[in-house]
């Protein structure tokens, strides 16, 4: 059994934070699509408003792709069959995602598969608290704001109403920025840790 350093980078940027895994570019799944092959992303509130105010037109490829969900405030990018099983939309079998980590929604910013099990590591629990604590405010932040759009009875079911949404979202977004959290004012904006872990291939990987 081969076993590997892992670099992890954590990347404390608010609620667009991510952490970054050099793996995932020799990925053990050795299947072309590693956790990409089972995932349909979401896009909430908080992913929204980022698009549209810095990748306007990632936003306008989303909305103008088939086999969507599109709820009052969230869109998911349903999968798409390949071979046995499935793959994310913007996988790709050359790199991966196609997407920088910043842009992505937050479930595939914050992955990291279970078979590097860093949420075990001791010396990486303040991590772990960091993004449990950004998971719970980030959920809160999509609720309280879907609830007040749709208070306005704006919902992105409705084309028309979709520019107003958007404008109404980032109202909510300024105003939520100027008072940010303790907890991420109180991390590095970024931190490199490396751990080792033995390696298992094909489906042996746990996801």
């Amino acid at each position: 059994m081969e076993e590997a350093e892992i670099t992890l980078v954590f990347h404390n940027q608010g609620l667009r934070s991510y952490i970054e895994v050099d793996l995932c570019a020799r990925c053990p799944r050795q299947d072309d699509k590693g956790c990409c092959g089972f995932y349909s992303p979401v896009f909430y509130p908080t992913d929204l408003v980022y698009l549209y105010l810095h990748q306007p037109d990632l936003l306008g490829y989303i909305f103008a792709l088939e086999h969507l969900t599109i709820l009052d405030a969230s869109v998911t990018v349903n999968n798409v069959i390949e071979g046995r099983g499935y793959r994310c939309r913007f996988h790709s079998q050359d790199q991966g995602c196609i997407l920088p980590q910043s842009l992505r929604e937050s479930v595939c910013r914050h992955f990291v598969c279970a078979g590097i099990g860093w949420t075990e590591e001791a010396s990486l629990q303040d991590w772990r608290e960091f993004f449990d604590r950004l998971t719970d405010y980030e959920i809160e932040t999509n609720n309280a704001w879907t609830e007040t759009l749709t208070g306005m009875g704006i919902t992105l079911r409705r084309p028309e109403l979709r520019e107003r949404f958007f404008t109404e979202l980032v109202k909510l977004y300024e105003q939520d920025q100027k008072h940010p959290p303790g907890f991420i004012q109180a991390m590095p904006r970024e931190d490199t840790r490396t751990l080792r872990r033995p390696l298992k291939f094909g489906t042996d990987w746990v996801l």
